[in-house]
């Protein structure tokens, strides 16, 4: 049997050989994705890759007890199950969780684009940018991901469903004597990226670091720039999780209802918007448009099957495997922050004295939303004006405190990753630091 055959027929040989060694369930998760990378360094174009990876997790329960196998390239149905078999008898047993369902072909979404307009593109961007900085040393990475996805289950359920992703990370390198400067900004897209945009956002960035200043240490509003923000969101993602709710972790387990934050902040999840598709989640239930936060007001909690279970609302569809070893566990998939109305010079203009964050180094807050960040690029403003880049400074404060002295939200939303961020600005933050 050939490799492509044997990767088809292999969901039913597998549930076949379970329920044949009594298993009492089983659920096969198949994941391939085909990528087509071009990097570019010191300027110029590096390399070209192909690579295609493919793992199977079979997943079932003997004696009520849970058994996770992986395997990845060719794979010999039997040895895997043995492999799940074994494990079951090291853990205890447990409800079993099973989405039922019939057979789902969903549509595929996104197109391919060839490694030559990966290569164009990649060229045009880098010299757009030496056209006005012609000393900076520029790399870049695009890519073409092609995901497939396949579960099936002795419920009955198989779904399946592919999604095209187009990927852009640029980076501008300038030394000056002792000084450096590195200014990076990324991309992700469906069919087509807006190179324009980003070189765009990255020579914004060299003109404004232009020249080092020091600002005034203190509390003053900071802004966050879309591609920053994700530490804030960060936190807020964990504590809106259900598994952090049944552990009593989450600040916010009994403030459904609740004024949490600024009546400015709105928090929901699309799995239809940006440059990812999901309509299942990896336990077969249906993904759903959600709303989380709205206007500051608490509304719900994300969920998968065992936790919406023991809190009494069932799944919201938010069952997600950290990896193909791993069970599914309550994670968010689409994620967007409802962007305001002014741009990102709009509300740079708005601030008399702010500090702008757009790369930094250390930890996102965590749970405790508590955080202390040193600026990796930054930019002091003044008078509603970018005075230069600021050197050797940190900002610290508490994520939740700051999302209660919220002051704006831009209209300049990206993806990053798997969250649509537009640029805010926080009030209550510490900034600290030793000039330059």
């Amino acid at each position: 049997m050939g490799a492509a055959s044997q990767w088809t027929s292999l969901p039913e040989q597998l549930l076949d050989l379970a329920q044949r060694h009594g298993a009492e369930s089983a659920e096969v998760f198949q994941s391939s994705s085909a990528s087509r990378p071009v990097y570019f360094e010191a300027n110029r174009l590096k390399q070209l890759e192909s690579t295609q990876v493919q793992g199977t997790a079979l997943r079932l329960w003997h004696q009520g007890r849970p058994g996770i196998a992986v395997a990845h390239g060719p794979i010999e149905p039997q040895a895997l199950l043995e492999k799940a078999l074994a494990i079951s008898q090291l853990n205890e047993a447990e409800t079993i969780e099973l989405t039922p369902g019939t057979v789902q072909r969903y549509p595929d979404v996104g197109e391919t684009v060839a490694a030559q307009q990966l290569m164009a593109w990649g060229n045009t961007a880098i010299a757009q940018i030496r056209a006005a900085y012609p000393d900076v040393i520029c790399e870049a990475e695009l890519e073409c991901d092609v995901e497939t996805i396949r579960i099936v289950n002795s419920k009955g359920l198989d779904y399946s469903y592919s999604d095209t992703t187009l990927s852009c990370y640029l980076t501008a390198d300038w030394i000056r004597g002792d000084d450096f400067l590195s200014v990076g900004d990324g991309q992700t897209c469906r069919d087509h990226l807006d190179l324009d945009r980003l070189t765009h956002q990255v020579l914004q960035r060299l003109v404004w670091a232009e020249q080092n200043v020091t600002p005034r240490q203190g509390h003053m509003p900071v802004l966050f720039t879309a591609k920053a923000a994700d530490m804030i969101w960060g936190t807020l993602q964990i504590a809106l999780s259900g598994k952090q709710v049944r552990e009593g972790a989450s600040p916010w387990s009994d403030r459904l209802g609740e004024q949490v934050t600024s009546p400015q902040l709105s928090f929901s999840q699309n799995p239809e918007a940006g440059p990812f598709s999901c309509p299942f989640d990896d336990e077969g239930t249906p993904t759903q448009k959600l709303t989380f936060i709205d206007q500051g007001v608490l509304r719900l909690f994300y969920t998968d099957r065992t936790v919406g279970r023991e809190l009494g609302g069932g799944s919201t569809g938010n069952g997600f495997r950290p990896d193909l070893g791993s069970s599914p566990t309550p994670g968010l998939f689409n994620s967007l922050i409802q962007p305001g109305t002014q741009s990102l010079l709009e509300l740079i203009g708005s601030l008399d004295e702010a500090i702008v964050v757009d790369q930094m180094l250390g930890d996102g807050a965590g749970m405790s939303g508590d955080f202390s960040i040193n600026v990796d690029l930054g930019y002091y403003v003044r008078g509603g004006e970018i005075q230069g880049r600021i050197k050797d400074t940190m900002v610290s404060g508490n994520v939740y405190r700051a999302l209660l002295n919220l002051i704006a939200l831009g209209n300049d939303g990206e993806w990053n990753g798997g969250c649509y961020t537009p640029s805010v600005v926080l009030g209550g933050l510490s900034v600290t630091g030793r000039g330059f």
